[in-house]
């Protein structure tokens, strides 16, 4: 299906691994023109130049830490002098497996400063900008933890719970509009965070990561259908459909691609 992103400009936060890199990987793929964003300067390069190859759209990188305003202002100056946008993909994000009562007040504003406020930071600009031309897209990348909480992430979880929000709230302000607003809500995805997650549980319990992936499904996701980790390219062909013009009737949706963890209809 050509999912008629041809020229394209989308920004996709976090794109330097996991998710957020497939994402860019796969726009590219449909010939949409991608920003690439990460903290670091040389990362970002080394996804550039990866990404390059054989690509027919055109990358671009831009490394800000979107968890601070100042990042932010600094990524919105440079997204705007390439090129008007067309979508915003809202990747950015930190985990972290820590009990309740250990969690410290700074890490639950690190985690909400990184995961929600950044979204919030830069759709404000740009849902103007898209109001204004009647066309643009944003997608923020929650999680089924918003539905789900997790003992063993309350913060985590709560920062995908305020992701949904945020996203339904921008999606009514673009009632009769072209612009769309949704959100993507990925089950456990095997990015390298994850990996190295999975393989420290390993370890410490002298299992094989094999094991320790089943026991990790028996234990913390029992409702998965697929007992499985999703890959991120899983995930990216949903995102990349979603931001796409062929999505036009989808906004105000948390699309959830978990493997089918949450027992709805």
């Amino acid at each position: 299906m050509h999912l008629k992103l041809d020229g394209k400009l989308v920004l996709v936060t976090g794109s330097t691994a996991g998710i957020g890199k497939e994402i860019a990987k796969t726009l590219l793929a449909e010939n949409a023109n991608v920003i690439i964003n990460g903290r670091s300067q040389s990362k970002v390069d080394q996804v550039v130049e990866e990404l390059k190859a054989g690509s027919s759209g055109n990358i671009h990188g831009i490394a800000a830490d979107i968890s601070t305003l100042q990042g932010v202002e600094s990524l919105v100056q440079k997204v705007q002098a390439i090129g008007p946008l067309y979508a915003l993909v809202n990747n950015t994000g930190i985990f972290e497996s820590k009990p309740f009562q250990d969690i410290s007040p700074e890490e639950w504003l690190q985690m909400f400063n990184t995961n929600v406020m950044s979204g919030v930071s830069l759709s404000k600009p740009f849902i103007k900008q898209f109001l204004e031309r009647n066309e643009g897209t944003i997608l923020f990348v929650s999680s089924e933890a918003a539905y789900a909480s997790k003992g063993f992430m309350v913060h985590y979880s709560m920062t995908k719970a305020a992701q949904l929000a945020v996203a339904r709230g921008l999606a009514e302000t673009t009632k009769g509009t072209n612009v769309r607003v949704n959100s993507i809500l990925p089950g456990p995805t095997w990015t390298d965070g994850v990996e190295e997650y999975i393989r420290g549980i390993a370890k410490q319990s002298g299992k094989s990561v094999d094991a320790a992936i089943k026991d990790y499904f028996a234990t913390h996701e029992p409702s998965s259908l697929i007992q499985r980790f999703e890959t991120p390219k899983e995930i990216a062909d949903i995102a990349v459909f979603m931001v796409s013009p062929i999505a036009s009737a989808v906004n105000g949706r948390s699309w959830l691609a978990d493997g089918g963890i949450i027992r709805n209809l």
